[in-house]
């Protein structure tokens, strides 16, 4: 049998059929939407990172300050509040005695609470007796 001006044998597929095309769209919106919900989850993410630099600032500014402070013991207990970032950070201060009478252990806690209910970050520090030399 001679063929002429038509392909002899089975028919090649040429393009694709309509569930090719809508597995094709599945993936990619599967693949889109998981891009987008790492996107927001990142954005998320920075936003908590830039709290916690700005209250690790906060409560370093106030260890900085006690440790100038030529007041001994430590006061317990002190609250605060100091601007930065244009925010209003609050922070308290809680001091504990160590085995060594000369040594305090001062933790700092910063928050965005005026009623110190929620604390971002905690810092601690110790610090020592201040001796007549070194004021």
């Amino acid at each position: 049998m001679k063929c002429f001006n038509t392909p002899c044998g089975p028919i090649k597929q040429q393009g694709m059929t309509l569930l090719e095309v809508m597995v094709a769209l599945l993936i990619f919106a599967l693949t889109g939407s998981a891009i987008l919900k790492a996107a927001g989850d990142h954005l998320s993410n920075v936003g908590q990172v830039e709290a916690v630099t700005f209250a690790n600032y906060v409560a370093s500014n106030r260890l900085n300050q006690l440790q100038i402070d030529a007041t001994w013991p430590p006061k317990n207990n002190l609250k605060g509040e100091m601007p930065m970032a244009q925010r209003t950070w609050y922070w308290q201060q809680n001091v504990v005695k160590t085995n060594d009478d000369d040594l305090r252990a001062v933790t700092v806690k910063v928050g965005l609470q005026q009623d110190y209910s929620d604390s971002v970050t905690s810092v601690t520090t110790f610090v020592a007796k201040p001796t007549s030399g070194n004021r």
